[in-house]
């Protein structure tokens, strides 16, 4: 698993506590080792996560470990990035981006400051 700081590693075990439960809206980030745009992605996520740690959370779920998951949301590419809000998935999104059009990409599932 790529691993970067300020990103939480999610699992099949952990996935409903950590995602589908979460008070915050929940971006995950679906990876592997292998995944070089993945890689290219992870410090991206690693300052959103940071930056607006008040308004998402931002977490990362290896497809190789997590089979039943990543088929469970139909992801068939790495990277895959998906938005869960009150447990479901609200926005979907596949490959790497500078985070300038990540952003601007997620501002409509961003949660308020103060929710």
């Amino acid at each position: 698993m790529i691993r970067t700081a300020g990103l939480t590693e999610v699992t099949e075990e952990t996935f409903e506590a950590d995602v589908l439960e979460s008070a915050l809206p929940v971006l995950v980030q679906f990876t592997a080792d292998w995944c070089g745009p993945c890689r290219q992605l992870a410090p991206v996520l690693g300052e959103i996560a940071r930056e607006e740690a008040d308004r998402i959370r931002v977490v990362q779920l290896d497809v190789d470990r997590a089979p039943g998951i990543t088929v469970r949301y139909g992801v068939l590419a790495t990277p895959t990035l998906m938005v869960f809000r009150a447990g479901e998935p609200v926005n979907s999104l596949v490959g790497a981006r500078p985070k300038r059009k990540l952003l601007r990409e997620l501002t409509d599932v961003l949660a308020p400051v103060g929710r």
